[in-house]
């Protein structure tokens, strides 16, 4: 295993990519989905149940403001090229 992950960061160095988040989705993606599932089975199917508590909808609204905080520059650059005259 750790032959696969020396060589998946070498090939992320060469195509300029950063390993971090790859290898961080590796190792939280399953325990996020084991707790998932298990907030689903305790609340019956019931997605508001992330909405409805307060400190889950703290954390979605803070996970959502950094998502579009993070996609703003990107969407107002693509916005000035298709706006500029040539």
């Amino acid at each position: 295993m750790m032959a696969v992950f020396g060589i998946l960061g070498y090939v992320f160095t060469k195509l300029d990519c950063e390993p971090a988040p790859m290898l961080l989705a590796f190792i939280l993606g399953p325990l996020m989905e084991e707790y998932l599932r298990r907030a689903m089975l305790i609340s019956r199917g019931d997605l508001t149940v992330f909405v409805t508590r307060p400190i889950s909808a703290t954390l979605l609204g803070i996970g959502v403001a950094a998502i579009v905080l993070a996609s703003l520059p990107a969407f107002t650059k693509k916005r000035e090229e298709a706006f500029r005259e040539d």
